[in-house]
């Protein structure tokens, strides 16, 4: 005997087709939703591209942030390193000065004196310090050069010694 029964037969195919009208309604559903998603879908996969974009400028921002830090670092160092080189110069250059402040303070002694004591001019006499020339002695002390030169005829005025006598012409 069949699984069907001969009275039931007419249902059958009425069941079939109300099955399948409901299939493809649903079918139709799943097809409209389907085709919504895709289109959330696509919205959301530029919205992904931006952030990914946005993602790597930010990596590449990093990487430049921290080669300026770097860079800035290096820089403070380079730039102690040559304050430190010129302080430590300056400090050399104060204490040749200091000495030679110190040199040019104390009395310069005259070769041949008594006992190495400085030379200390008599009257009419001129001590002769750094950097002094014939024209300078005679336009200090109020004379003429030619007064000055006269007065001392052994003297080489381009080779005189400091702490070396003249004799001053009178006025």
């Amino acid at each position: 005997m069949d699984t069907i029964s001969r009275e039931n037969n007419s249902m059958l195919p009425v069941a079939g087709v109300i099955v399948g009208v409901l299939a493809l309604i649903v079918g139709g559903y799943a097809a409209i939703k389907v085709s919504s998603l895709q289109k959330t879908v696509a919205a959301q996969e530029e919205k992904v591209a931006k952030i990914d974009g946005l993602e790597s400028q930010l990596g590449s921002v990093s990487a430049a942030s921290d080669k300026a830090t770097k860079d800035i670092a290096s820089l403070s160092r380079t730039t102690q390193d040559a304050f430190n080189t010129v302080a430590a110069s300056l400090t050399s250059f104060q204490a040749s000065l200091t000495k030679l402040e110190e040199a040019q303070k104390r009395p310069v002694a005259v070769k041949g004196g008594k006992g190495g004591a400085p030379a200390v001019a008599g009257p009419g006499e001129y001590v002769i310090a750094h950097g002094d020339t014939g024209a300078k002695i005679a336009r200090a002390q109020g004379v003429s050069l030619a007064d000055l030169i006269a007065v001392n005829p052994d003297v080489n005025w381009n080779k005189m010694h400091v702490g070396q006598k003249i004799k001053l012409p009178k006025k």
